[in-house]
């Protein structure tokens, strides 16, 4: 088949448009930006509700160098309630969930640091009648005589997606928009109690938190349901 000039040059302005499109497409505005200036050190309060900060609480961890790779900012506490049960609080948070950054399962930093894992079960929390319901995920961990359960979620920009593939279609939802989304995980555990009571625990920490955070702080733990792009 003979080719003439004319295909070629088309050829060519079609190979063109379609690099410069892909390259105007690329996300370049970081959502990060928007939340302005904080430290979770600071705006995570140390007393709220019946709860009050209790020091030396070390809590499990990112494994090895993973923390410095895909977290800005990392907190970890420990709470009483006035029956002196003890809930640990992690908060990890991340300027750049692009597809090299990006928030990590507690699974595998569990795993990572010898317990055994259950596989993670749903779970649904109001925390505000007039929002919706947190998308959380529940998990038995284990080692030796330390039994743990944990309560998770993840933060994707406006949205609280539920696992792996929705977080995905979230993060490229934004990126249709030229955003490059921020995003928070926020982990819960206890130990001391059976698995039922904990996570019912986990549940009034979680919901005594979030309604003790200002406007600015709720919308790193939780998003901003209104802006929203996984409706």
């Amino acid at each position: 088949m003979k080719v003439n000039r004319f295909q070629i040059m088309l050829a060519g302005a079609i190979m063109m448009g379609s690099a410069l499109a892909a390259e105007l497409m690329v996300p370049r505005v970081l959502m990060a930006r928007t939340l302005g200036t904080f430290n979770l050190e600071t705006v995570i309060p140390k007393q709220f509700g019946e709860w009050t900060q209790v020091p030396n609480i070390r809590v499990v961890e990112p494994p090895g160098s993973m923390a410095y790779e895909i977290y800005n900012q990392e907190l970890g506490r420990g709470y009483v309630d006035k029956d002196g049960n003890l809930v640990m609080l992690l908060i990890a948070y991340g300027q750049s969930q692009s597809a090299g950054l990006q928030l990590h399962n507690p699974e595998i930093c569990y795993a990572a640091q010898g317990f055994r894992v259950t596989r993670p079960t749903v779970a649904k929390l109001a925390y505000d009648e007039k929002l919706p319901e947190i998308g959380m995920r529940r998990l038995i961990t284990q080692r030796e005589a330390r039994f743990e359960p944990v309560t998770y979620w993840m933060r994707i920009g406006h949205d609280v997606p539920y696992a792996l593939l929705e977080r995905q279609v979230v993060k490229f939802k934004y990126g249709l928009r030229g955003f490059i989304p921020d995003g928070t995980l926020v982990r819960v555990s206890t130990i001391g109690l059976a698995e039922g009571p904990a996570f019912e625990l986990q549940n009034k920490f979680i919901k005594d938190l979030i309604n003790a955070a200002d406007v600015n702080t709720r919308k790193v733990l939780v998003g901003d349901p209104a802006q929203a792009v996984n409706l």
